[in-house]
């Protein structure tokens, strides 16, 4: 199989990592998170790249792209902690343009597209425990629309997005809704995330909504498997930069009057570090090729790739910090930002454990291992 990206990825690539080396340094990211932890300013700067349409058809002012450029776009995203849920305008262009009816896409897709409208999906709710098919909020119908009601948590952006994707309850079955934050019987409490970004408890009373799809069940599982996709990719640029001042720290910092990278030890530790990278990297590749896969077979390799980015993730940052010492875990240092991001993303869309047991409940009898 051919890994090569083609000119127009590479391109891509390189415009984001522009972007984020001279639009979005460490300064202006602690300055985002001392303000809330999202900027709508940043997020429109993202929109006029093109990439919140990245996943939205071109006759509706998208890009009209697929995974692999979604892969390239979130992994140099990762490279400086981006705060802002671009994985999220992701989702919602993927999930709008598979599922919700015509009216329904011609109301909200260009405007995600062009960054005028956030949308989010609000599908984590207290008891499910990662699990997508337990789901407490309701949904009733009330004249020629619905209302819902139920408590969502978690919400990236929760109390700066214009609308939520929102799982819900109907006549025995999950069904998908779209509900605008400034509708009726909505109301948001946001705070700050360990990694620095922004999320919001999410009620609903009675809040009106609008139907996306009755195969609520199905489209939930593709949001959230488009959701790993973006974490791995993410992650994998993450640990390219925490590798990146690791390194760079070891060969400034001296003990017995020569730099400690010269250690055989660090050495070993170091190269541990590399390999646990290229491994989770290969496996986000693995995830981004296996998204437009048939359903079983996408959501079982989503589970292998979350799970070994879960365990990459902690080993790099981990090792990372130790191989700092103090000055790794300092707010004033990047690094330890780094290590913050990384284990939030390892408990996103599914933490390690759950992730494991996901890819034992879809062993066949063969393990996988023989056809």
């Amino acid at each position: 199989m051919d890994f090569d990206f083609s000119d127009e990825q590479q391109q891509l690539r390189e415009a984001v990592h522009r972007w984020v080396d001279k639009g979005y340094g460490f300064e202006r990211r602690r300055g985002i998170v001392a303000e809330g932890g999202f900027s709508r300013a940043a997020y429109g700067e993202l929109a006029e790249l093109g990439l919140a349409g990245l996943y939205v058809p071109e006759a509706e002012c998208g890009l009209g792209l697929g995974p692999v450029e979604g892969m390239v776009v979130m992994e140099e995203l990762g490279r400086g902690m981006v705060l802002e849920p671009l994985a999220q305008a992701l989702i919602a262009g993927a999930v709008l343009t598979g599922y919700a009816p015509a009216p329904l896409k011609a109301a909200w897709l260009g405007g995600i597209a062009t960054g005028e409208k956030l949308v989010v999906l609000a599908y984590q709710e207290r008891k499910a425990r990662y699990r997508l098919d337990l789901c407490a909020a309701t949904a009733t119908a009330a004249g020629a629309g619905y209302t819902l009601s139920g408590t969502k948590s978690l919400v990236p952006a929760g109390d700066q997005a214009d609308a939520f994707l929102v799982p819900a309850q109907l006549g025995g079955r999950i069904a998908l809704f779209l509900v605008e934050r400034g509708a009726a019987g909505v109301r948001t409490q946001g705070y700050g995330t360990q990694d620095g970004s922004r999320a919001a408890e999410v009620t609903l009373q009675d809040a009106p909504a609008r139907l996306v799809t009755t195969d609520g069940l199905a489209a939930l599982e593709h949001a959230v498997d488009i959701g790993i996709a973006a974490t791995c990719a993410e992650a994998v640029g993450v640990m390219d930069s925490t590798l990146a001042v690791t390194v760079e720290y070891m060969n400034t910092r001296k003990q017995f009057g020569v730099a400690i990278a010269s250690f055989q030890a660090l050495r070993h530790r170091v190269a541990d570090m590399k390999m646990q990278l290229e491994l989770a990297r290969s496996m986000s590749y693995y995830a981004s090729l296996k998204l437009n896969a048939p359903a079983a077979e996408r959501r079982a390799a989503m589970a292998r790739a979350k799970y070994q980015l879960g365990v990459s993730m902690r080993f790099v940052g981990q090792q990372s910090v130790q191989l700092h010492g103090g000055i790794g875990v300092t707010d004033e240092y990047i690094g330890s930002h780094y290590f913050k991001k990384l284990t939030q993303l390892e408990m996103s869309f599914g933490d390690t454990l759950h992730q494991l047991g996901e890819v034992s409940a879809r062993m066949q009898d063969t393990a996988g291992v023989f056809a």
